[in-house]
């Protein structure tokens, strides 16, 4: 069995920046074992599978370790293997998956995700959270993910976290952020519980990171930078219970992946 298989940079205009994401297109639902051992076989934060056609799809997103509910750069590149590859037409994709309906938009070369927002409550510092990262956050917040916020890019960029005490926090990632210089604000997202020490861009992180950065800077479009080491822009605007992001994709690589009967 071959399955159309793409690698794809997100979040980026150039390769090699950005987040890598395996693309695998299936014309039917395989196991999940068999599924998750392509994602551990590929090595990449995420890989999405896909089953549909016409622009309508199931989609699905699997880290190396486990299968996550919410992914943006594996569903940026997915849209961008669609659009460029199969005949899905111009309209926008619509995906059912784990976090309900999304859709995404071409405009260009920019692609746009809708996304649902998931705004985050303030909540106190957990001892454990300062020690993993080595540095107290000026505030905390929590959803699907723990937010911590600094004063400064330079902060954001200088923390050196002890993953191994990450990996105890309660929540499946953590996302640090700060107000930007050129942009709106900045970020960087740890997820060793998932396998993911650093993900160098983070769609999913950005439904909790534009309603909090909306509302503090009162503007509901803003410009974002995640300042991993491979970095990455990304176009926000808060939509209420929803939220858009935009951005770029390149391809690195396309083939197949030849499976045993």
């Amino acid at each position: 069995m071959d399955i159309p298989y793409y690698h794809v940079d997100a979040f980026t205009g150039s390769l090699f920046r950005g987040n890598p994401a395996g693309v695998c297109l299936l014309q039917s639902w395989l196991p999940d074992d068999l599924l998750l051992a392509i994602a551990h076989e590929n090595r990449l934060s995420e890989t999405a599978f896909l089953v549909g056609k016409k622009g309508k799809y199931e989609l699905r997103w699997f880290t190396p370790a486990t299968e996550v509910d919410l992914c943006g750069h594996a569903t940026l590149a997915a849209s961008f293997v669609l659009y460029t590859f199969t005949d899905c037409g111009p309209g926008p994709l619509i995906f059912h998956s784990q976090s309900g309906e999304l859709s995404v938009s071409r405009a260009d070369d920019m692609l746009f995700l809708n996304f649902p927002s998931r705004k985050a409550e303030e909540i106190p510092c957990p001892d454990l959270l300062t020690r993993a990262l080595g540095r107290k956050p000026v505030a905390v917040y929590a959803e699907r993910d723990v937010m911590a916020v600094f004063e400064s890019p330079e902060h954001v960029r200088m923390l050196t976290p002890d993953f191994s005490l990450l990996k105890g926090l309660e929540f499946l990632g953590c996302i640090v952020t700060a107000p930007g210089a050129k942009e709106d604000f900045v970020s960087r997202f740890f997820a060793p519980s998932v396998g993911i020490d650093e993900d160098p861009v983070t769609g999913s992180a950005h439904c909790t990171l534009i309603p909090y950065w909306s509302e503090r800077l009162n503007k509901t479009t803003l410009l974002a930078r995640q300042i991993s080491s491979r970095g990455g822009e990304l176009l926000c605007c808060d939509e209420g219970d929803r939220v858009s992001i935009g951005g770029r994709a390149t391809l690195y690589l396309s083939g197949s992946l030849h499976l045993r009967e």
